[in-house]
């Protein structure tokens, strides 16, 4: 039974060092994270009604374009210069999913209304604005090929907005504004 024990324990050991070998860059991120927004300092109540709105931070992992580990912020709380700042705007959590022929986008925009958003593409990048009375957010998107702006067509239901591009050959067309039903 001893036997038994001493090996489970050492495979348990080589398990957890490859678990914290494979996740090093995430867990030396999300570290780095928590010591800007130590830096910050703690969040008084006077701050968030100041704010008339809640602090929102938050980060999405996945992998980057060129297949490496990558982590992307959002919210209203950003860094500038390693200090997390307030900003008027909230950054939406986005998703870019790229097909044969098209390319999706995903954005969180909960508490407004489908008329509050605004939408545009230039062929390289989509840019989404949505300002009601309580809520702001605003995020341009870098696309990973150039796209037909005139093929967008854009859903908003439950605070989701999904837009679909189709993919372009050649030539850049400037920017189209997409209506959003």
């Amino acid at each position: 039974m001893s036997e038994n024990a001493d090996s489970w324990d050492e495979w348990f050991k080589n398990r957890k060092s490859i678990f914290e070998k494979f996740f090093e860059e995430v867990f030396r991120e999300i570290e780095e994270m928590d010591k800007a927004l130590d830096a910050f300092g703690p969040i008084r109540p006077e701050d968030i009604e100041r704010f008339r709105r809640p602090l929102t931070w938050g980060f999405k992992y996945h992998l980057g374009p060129d297949g490496k580990p990558a982590i992307s912020e959002f919210g209203n709380v950003r860094r500038k210069g390693g200090i997390p700042k307030v900003v008027g705007e909230t950054e939406p959590l986005t998703d870019v999913m790229e097909k044969d022929d098209a390319i999706s986008v995903v954005a969180e925009l909960p508490g407004v209304e489908k008329d509050d958003i605004d939408v545009r593409c230039d062929g390289r990048a989509v840019t989404i604005n949505a300002k009601s009375e309580k809520r702001q957010y605003s995020k341009e998107i870098p696309l990973p090929a150039e796209v037909l702006p005139k093929s967008g067509m854009a859903r908003y239901k439950n605070g989701i907005l999904e837009l679909t591009l189709k993919k372009k050959a050649a030539s850049s067309i400037s920017g189209e504004q997409i209506k959003v039903e």
